[in-house]
């Protein structure tokens, strides 16, 4: 049945100059009932969402002078923050003038930041506020003095403050940071628990001051959050109370996960309480604009259940569908699912590509589970998409089983590609963090290193280091001390054998480490780490002396045992830290018997821990990469290829700056046929229609993923930064994802295809990597639209 419904709901009029001029530039409506219960702008990218979230409160402020705003922290309001600032800062100069106009906001009336009275969202307890990793601290730094605000007029959250008797510090209070929330309710058991009990009832009054404080200036007049893996709104996780105040609670899982690297490792956020105001005290003043903030497909599907469900505890953000100014500001691919949006898209393509019809087809496939050949052209005419597509085809393209075959046909050469290995070709696999190439594409890696006439080199592009935790650097080092203190380097040490020249020296503490592993014995995969540790210090310190070194290793020792976790830390400590990653990926490589003049590490400049990483520059962060290709010449490079700039993480900047390097090589060396294979690992997906090679993965090489992952990746063991997807190693969410791309096969080839196969490669497959190869032209043109938006604020 056709799901097209009649309008009977009129859209409100939008009053905003710079949502008016957002939407014309959208082609979209604000939004469409019933479908869409919310209004929604849609822009192309993180640093165009950015640039519209930052002119729409400016104008609000305009507007507004001595009101109540509250801003999000974390890496979403990168560009916000970025825009803002700009703006103010060069408000009068010729261009800005113009820049403003030319989207909404009048240049004429120069925002009273002074007059505003700013709210804190949220904030972690126990914690102490003069951490760099608290939300006080942030919104200190890029608000109230960063967008020149009166701290005076400020309502902040300063747990150190609420409650703590006089002469003690919030960690006399919580000694192990964690808060037991049962004290609310039960007896305390003794002298600690007496003041941990004393101390929560102070805290939970102060929310309910906090609330009344907001309340006093009439509520807030402009809200900008972020929107979390679970939905949630602030730290109102989902399932919480639609009509809920400020307060102290606990996180879910979801939660905890996305602030592990703010906390510095999911063992830190597990413990951690939160205080953030509620629902409630976001849409309590009726005309308030609020606004969600989303990049990325990552966030597609809570975008989705926020914008188009009816409201219900489980879509924390459907609480604002009651605020007629309440807004959602996102990037297409945040816009993935949108039911209307997806339609109107497919309605307003000039000519519809193989990509798109394949898409359709196998959504349709995948939704009534039936295989592609099976679906009729009743089954297309029923789905909201099929029948957008049924009415652009061409009439002598609308024949049903002819249009089914041709897709079936393209899986099919997709997957025979897959099965195909490459003979006599030079692989420069490239990635942003050290286990990207494992997560995204072992198995393909794999099955070409075994093809002997291949050549392969390995190249991580940042140091990694924030991937560490002192947990895991403190243990090493300990193992180390172990070691020295038994003299068991004295030899090695007489030998020259950590000399940073001594090449052969490290790929044997490689080997060593291998052979405990082979061996399964503890003490032999220690001493190769402890081996490649001091050779790493003696690099760092510029120093040989043993006896100077255990002095620098004990100070080590203190440092880790001291700092709290998420600190940034110094330059030689992210060194050391880097340098641990580099290990792991050397002895990934070795496992697949290559020693360290296969595996690069290039360090690229503009990694460096700050919660808004740089973009990378043409003078300091292409010329490496450029010196390798020279030196490698490859005929097929590799890059994490993510769907858009889908927030300011690392994989998308790495792009940038492969895609320079590689327009530099081909105009030097001429070579145009240079392949780019795109990949994906466990942060984002590729839908089948996206990809053009899908390799089978067996249950052997699962076996591979996971043991291998488990013995090199051994900082990652214990997922201390896991994905809000999966709780454990990121290797056991590879192979879920795997396994769910087969099952998308599956599902649209047939299972007797897989069951009955002549090829016992196929009979065996139980999981999917999807690539998609490029030709250079094409990866540059992936790469040059968000580029165009980031250089107007280099």
């Amino acid at each position: 049945m056709a799901q097209t419904k009649k309008r009977t709901q009129k859209a409100p009029a939008v009053r905003s100059q710079v949502e008016k001029i957002a939407l014309d530039r959208s082609g979209f409506d604000l939004y469409y009932p019933p479908t869409e219960k919310i209004g929604t702008i849609i822009v192309d990218n993180f640093p165009s969402l950015g640039k519209l979230t930052a002119l729409r409160f400016l104008e609000w402020v305009q507007a507004n002078p001595g009101g109540v705003i509250s801003l999000p922290t974390g890496k979403t309001p990168e560009y916000f923050i970025k825009w803002v600032t700009h703006y103010l800062d060069t408000w009068d100069e010729p261009e800005t003038r113009k820049d403003l106009e030319a989207n909404g906001v009048d240049p004429g009336i120069r925002p009273d930041m002074q007059s505003l009275h700013f709210v804190q969202i949220d904030e972690f307890y126990p914690i102490d506020p003069a951490q760099h990793n608290s939300f006080y601290y942030y919104v200190n730094k890029f608000y109230i003095s960063g967008f020149h605000l009166d701290p005076r007029k400020a309502l902040l959250i300063d747990s150190s403050q609420i409650g703590i008797p006089p002469n003690l510090d919030i960690e006399d209070v919580w000694p192990d940071a964690e808060v037991d929330l049962s004290l609310r309710y039960r007896q305390p058991k003794n002298s600690l628990e007496r003041l941990q009990k004393r101390v929560l009832e102070a805290v939970d009054q102060w929310c309910h001051d906090y609330e009344q404080k907001i309340r006093a200036l009439g509520g807030i007049g402009f809200f900008l959050g972020g929107i979390g893996p679970d939905g949630h709104i602030a730290f109102n996780v989902r399932g919480s109370d639609h009509n809920s105040t400020t307060r102290l609670t606990p996180t879910n899982y979801e939660t905890q996960a996305a602030a592990a690297t703010d906390l510095g490792g999911i063992e830190v956020a597990r413990k951690r309480l939160v205080i953030t105001i509620g629902l409630a005290t976001i849409t309590t003043n009726p005309d308030a604009t609020a606004i969600i903030i989303a990049a990325g497909e990552a966030k597609a599907k809570v975008v989705r259940d926020a914008v188009q469900e009816e409201p219900h505890i489980r879509y924390p953000a459907t609480a604002l569908h009651k605020l007629p100014n309440a807004r959602f500001f996102i990037t297409r691919g945040a816009a993935k699912y949108l039911d209307e949006r997806r339609v109107r898209w497919l309605k307003q393509a000039e000519q519809l590509t193989d990509e798109m019809v394949e898409k359709v087809v196998l959504d349709v496939a995948l939704k009534e589970r039936k295989r592609v050949r099976d679906l009729t052209a009743e089954d297309l005419q029923n789905d909201l998409c099929g029948s957008v597509l049924f009415e652009k085809l061409p009439e002598d393209s609308k024949d049903g089983p002819a249009l089914v075959r041709n897709i079936e046909d393209r899986l099919l050469n997709k997957l025979d590609t897959g099965m195909k290995v490459r003979r006599e070709t030079v692989f420069l696999h490239t990635a942003p963090h050290h286990d990207d190439i494992m997560l995204g594409y072992l198995p393909y890696a794999v099955r070409h290193i075994r093809e002997a006439s291949n050549k392969h080199h390995f190249t991580y592009m940042t140091s990694g280091f924030t991937a560490v935790t002192n947990r895991y650097a403190l243990s090493l080092l300990q193992k180390l001390r172990y070691f020295l203190r038994r003299r068991a380097f004295d030899d090695l040490i007489k030998a020259g054998y950590f000399d940073p020249s001594n090449v052969n020296g490290r790929n044997r503490d490689v080997w060593q480490y291998l052979d405990g592993v082979a061996a399964d014995r503890p003490i032999m995969k220690d001493e190769g780490e402890a081996r490649r540790l001091l050779r790493n210090l003696i690099e760092i310190f510029e120093e040989e002396d043993i006896d100077n070194l255990k002095h620098r290793i004990d100070e080590l020792i203190n440092y880790f045992e001291t700092q709290y976790p998420g600190k940034k830390d110094l330059p030689y400590i992210q060194q050391l830290k880097g340098m641990i990653r580099e290990w792991e990926a050397d002895c990934l490589w070795g496992y697949l018997g290559f020693d360290s003049s296969s595996v690069h590490h290039l360090r690229l400049g503009f990694y460096k821990g700050d919660i808004f990483t740089e973009e990378p520059t043409a003078d300091r962060d292409v010329p490496p990469i450029l010196r390798l290709l020279r030196k490698v010449n490859p005929d097929v490079v590799t890059v994490a290829l993510d769907p858009e700039a889908s927030g300011p993480d690392t994989h998308y900047k790495v792009l940038q700056a492969v895609a320079e390097a590689l327009r530099r090589w081909e105009k030097e060396s001429g070579r145009s046929d240079i392949e780019v294979l795109g990949y994906r690992n466990v942060w984002y997906r590729f839908h089948p229609s996206e990809a053009n090679i899908f390799v089978p993965v067996s249950l052997n090489m699962f076996a591979v993923l996971q043991n291998a992952f488990l013995n090199a990746f051994v900082s990652q063991k214990d997922a201390s930064f896991p994905s809000y997807e999966y709780d454990g190693p990121f290797s056991g969410l590879a192979q879920q994802i795997q396994v769910e791309q087969y099952q998308m096969l599956k599902t649209a080839l047939g299972r007797r295809f897989f069951n009955e196969h002549s090829s016992p490669l196929i009979r065996g497959t139980r999981g999917f990597v999807y690539l998609r190869r490029m030709s250079l032209e094409e990866f540059y043109s992936h790469a040059r639209e968000i580029r165009k938006t980031t250089e107007e604020l280099d």
